[in-house]
């Protein structure tokens, strides 16, 4: 199918691009009516600056080759970071160099008075972000008056970053008989808000249908201990080795802590985040693009805009905070019909939460462990046996050096040599705690390049006897949640700054677990927990369980001692139902009041 443009500059750039077959948007989009208002839902991803770029030939153009002399702006287009924008402004400049169109971008972070020089110059079209285009407009800088056209880049992103304000002002200041296009991942009450006041009958292309994931990603889940995600990180960049990766977490701080552990592992590694400069920010993806860096640490300023060729692998090494951020951080992968991969690290605490956004968005995830360093090792020989450097026709230099080598060393010396020379350059895998239990219903992995196997089947759970110099606490996650000593002490010694040495017996009810932590760290495992401010983990003081005492019948919970009373006939002042190594189902700290008799205390 041919692209559908009638302007000869445009074909002629698209063909020169490699560009054979346009995408559903970019065909809907660009056989539009010329004069039409457009509101499109379409993925991050699916050539959506192409498509409004062919559409706005049609308005500005036609089928007239080039374009006059510059003057005042004939389109706007407003995107909500400077990433976007600037890579908007990149992909107009190709698609536009046959016709001589002037493209000037107007974004946050560069010097204003350098733009408002090339706005005085005259511009074909502008590419901006809403605060620093509603700056110029305020200062008399952005004449919008000859304007024919002006297009909203992500306004649901816009929208969810607080832009409405600016973007009212912009759309209430351009002419009125102009063309708009509105392009946004989803249609919410908002979008179709802004598109009913500042839109003309708007046609309504829908390119995205049920929500859905790129089909072109490989979705994984890998389950980790919740203090393993930096190692976790590691082994995944080491086996999935990909010519770009993109690691995403939620803080700058994180950014900058994981940024800071790779490059001292030997990753070449950037960051990427808010509090960066837009010169910093440059310099970082110019680094990605020219291959002097192979992974990039971002927060969520990265999942838009953000285009890599070369970008293989995205790691969500925090769970984002909704499907939308999902969907668009995993985008960056997976682009153009090149395929990709998207692995989740999932805590065993907040797997059900991983598992409703994979819903959400409609997700078919393998389930899996991270990277075992055997398994990496495994790897480095494979990558190494097939490296391309021994397909390599070689120099009259390097003959003469094999020659010497031969003559002075025996052939292992030298093999041994190039496998140790080959493994020095790679950062050293992780030993990673033991995964959570695997679930009956779990896919496996399915990519091509496996990730990890299931591992050896966990052994019989051991629980260590109480002593008398330890004090007891109670965790909010049992059975129900899937917990096990294997990941339940790393979590405790994250939380609580403490060593495997200061834990003692592990009791695991059906909805909490109750464990020993030495009395001589106690207080101060108490005060790191409270700081810690998990919101997914509570911990709290608790009486002992008693092993020797069963419930022999229906009790209910009571106080922070358990079931209210303790059982008939069990000793007074005791933690009542926390005697019980395992209550009733339904009977656990939370429940109704039970209708046991109760005792002299609660416990």
């Amino acid at each position: 199918m041919p692209f559908p443009t009638s302007n000869p500059s445009i074909a002629e750039a698209l063909a020169a691009r490699g560009y054979d077959e346009p995408t559903p948007v970019q065909a809907a989009v660009g056989a539009s009516d010329a004069n039409a208002d457009l509101l499109v839902s379409a993925q991050t991803g699916s050539g959506k600056t192409v498509a409004f770029g062919l559409a706005m030939a049609a308005t500005l153009l036609g089928e007239t080759p080039r374009f006059e002399q510059a003057a005042t702006p004939l389109a706007v287009i407003i995107a909500p970071t400077r990433e976007l924008a600037l890579q908007v402004h990149r992909e107009l400049d190709w698609l536009y160099a046959k016709t001589g169109a002037r493209v000037v971008s107007c974004v946050g972070g560069m010097d204003p008075r350098a733009e408002r020089r090339e706005l005085a110059r005259g511009a074909h079209i502008v590419v901006g972000t809403p605060g620093r285009l509603r700056d110029h407009m305020e200062r008399g800088a952005l004449d919008t008056s000859a304007l024919r056209i002006v297009v909203l880049d992500e306004a649901d992103e816009m929208l969810d970053l607080g832009f409405r304000e600016d973007l009212e002002f912009l759309l209430d200041a351009m002419p009125a008989e102009r063309r708009t296009l509105l392009f946004s991942a989803t249609i919410a009450r908002e979008i179709a808000s802004l598109a009913k006041r500042f839109q003309r009958d708007a046609v309504r292309i829908d390119t995205v249908g049920p929500v859905r994931s790129h089909a072109d990603i490989a979705y994984q889940a890998v389950r980790i201990a919740p203090n393993d995600v930096e190692h976790a990180v590691v082994n995944l960049l080491r086996y999935l080795d990909f010519g770009a990766s993109l690691v995403f977490l939620s803080t700058r701080q994180a950014v900058n802590r994981l940024h800071a552990s790779l490059a001292e592992r030997g990753f070449a590694a950037v960051a990427l985040s808010g509090e960066f400069t837009q010169n910093e920010r440059n310099h970082a993806l110019q680094a990605l693009r020219d291959g002097r860096a192979k992974i990039c640490v971002a927060t969520d300023v990265a999942a838009r805009g953000l285009d890599l060729p070369d970008l293989g692998l995205v790691i969500h090494a925090e769970l984002p905070r909704s499907r939308e951020t999902l969907l668009h951080r995993s985008g960056r992968t997976g682009r153009a019909g090149r395929k990709g991969v998207c692995a989740m690290l999932v805590p065993h605490t907040k797997r059900r939460q991983a598992e409703r956004l994979f819903q959400a968005a409609g997700i078919d995830v393998a389930w899996g462990n991270p990277p075992t360093p055997e398994q990496i090792r495994k790897q480095d020989q494979e990558r190494l046996l097939e490296h391309p450097v021994f397909g390599e026709p070689p120099t009259e230099e390097d003959n003469a050096l094999a020659q010497a080598l031969i003559a002075k060393r025996r052939p292992e010396e030298i093999a041994t040599a190039l496998a140790r020379l080959y493994r020095d350059q790679l950062p050293a895998p992780e030993d990673l705690f033991e995964s959570g239990p695997v679930q009956r219903d779990e896919k496996k992995w399915t990519p091509t390049r496996d990730l990890a196997g299931e591992g050896p089947a966990p052994g019989p759970r051991r629980e260590r006897e109480p002593r008398t110099d330890m004090q007891w606490f109670r965790m909010n996650a049992g059975r129900h949640n899937n917990a096990d000593p294997r990941w339940l002490i790393p979590l405790i010694c994250r939380l609580g700054h403490i060593t495997k040495q200061e834990i003692g017996a592990i009791r695991i009810f059906d909805k909490e677990t109750k464990f020993e932590i030495a009395v001589h760290a106690a207080r101060a495992f108490m005060d790191a927990v409270n700081k810690a401010e998990d919101p997914e983990v509570r911990i709290t003081p608790a009486g002992a369980p008693a092993d020797k005492d069963r419930p022999r019948h229906k009790g209910g919970p009571g106080g922070p001692g358990g079931f209210k009373g303790g059982y008939k006939g069990g000793p007074k002042g005791g933690p009542g139902g926390d005697k019980a190594p395992r209550p009733y189902p339904g009977k656990s700290p939370g429940g109704p009041k039970g209708k046991g008799k109760p005792g002299s205390k609660p416990g």
